[in-house]
């Protein structure tokens, strides 16, 4: 329990900006191994996002309590997934070759893909939500923050690296889970799930579910033909897609 412990710290420093302390040592292995509670990292996420909507939409109207929502996020994480959202679109939208893909997605500089893909995905974000009520906006904040990171784990199992090992930023993360690490990263999602499941009715969370499962296979078929695998920002593209189709799924119905 205690190195479970650890290593939900570790998932935690990794994909976000919270101030946590410092650990006395560190095995860089233990980054693989903390992948499996990257939902539960997820979870925590959408878990603020959801607060801070809640907060704002007694003082504005839900578009901007939505917009604040957002900005959280996306200040908690330090826009990790988005970066990786925009380098994907300029790699894969602009490199016709993988070696031209992988050049361009390790480029800083952000491209006419990249800033058309950012800012589609969080005008969409912010209309989905706004255009819940309130409660099942909160809601819908920590489903699709802990189920998204689920979506990036099912990735790293089902497909090998596909970028440039040597020079990858985080190496520990190029190695494949097992089945049964995805088995008990999916636990995470059962009590939150268990405590919201009357906030919707059946179709919608039939939708969702369907909509996400199509969005991580898009990323899945689309990186191992263009790369031959997933990457970081692969995970990154895959976190924010998988996170809008979730809300559209919720919103669709409701």
């Amino acid at each position: 329990m205690r190195h479970e412990l650890i290593l939900l710290l570790v998932a935690t420093q990794f994909l976000t900006r919270l101030p946590l302390p410092a650990l006395r040592r560190f095995d860089p292995d233990w980054l693989h191994q903390s992948s499996r509670h990257f939902p539960a990292v997820g979870l925590l996420v959408g878990g603020l996002c959801a607060l801070a909507y809640g907060l704002a939409q007694h003082v504005f109207d839900p578009l901007v309590a939505a917009v604040l929502a957002t900005a959280l996020g996306i200040y908690i994480t330090g826009a990790f997934h988005e970066d990786g959202l925009a380098d994907t679109c300029d790699g894969l939208g602009g490199g016709l070759t993988r070696e031209r893909a992988l050049t361009i997605m390790k480029d800083s500089r952000l491209g006419t893909f990249g800033t058309l893909g950012l800012v589609l995905a969080l005008l969409l974000k912010i209309a989905l939500l706004a255009s819940l009520a309130p409660a099942a906006a909160m809601a819908a904040l920590v489903l699709a923050h802990g189920g998204s990171r689920l979506a990036c784990i099912s990735l790293i199992t089902l497909l090998p690296y596909g970028g440039d090992l040597e020079h990858a930023k985080a190496k520990p993360m190029a190695q494949r889970l097992t089945p049964g690490q995805w088995w008990l990263a999916s636990l995470w999602l059962l009590p939150p799930l268990w405590l919201l499941w009357n906030r919707f009715p059946p179709g919608a969370w039939l939708l969702a579910g369907l909509l996400a499962g199509l969005a991580t296979y898009h990323l899945f078929r689309l990186q191992k033909r263009r790369l031959g695998g997933y990457t970081g920002d692969g995970l990154g593209a895959t976190q924010q897609l998988v996170e809008i189709a979730i809300y559209a799924g919720l919103a669709a119905q409701l």
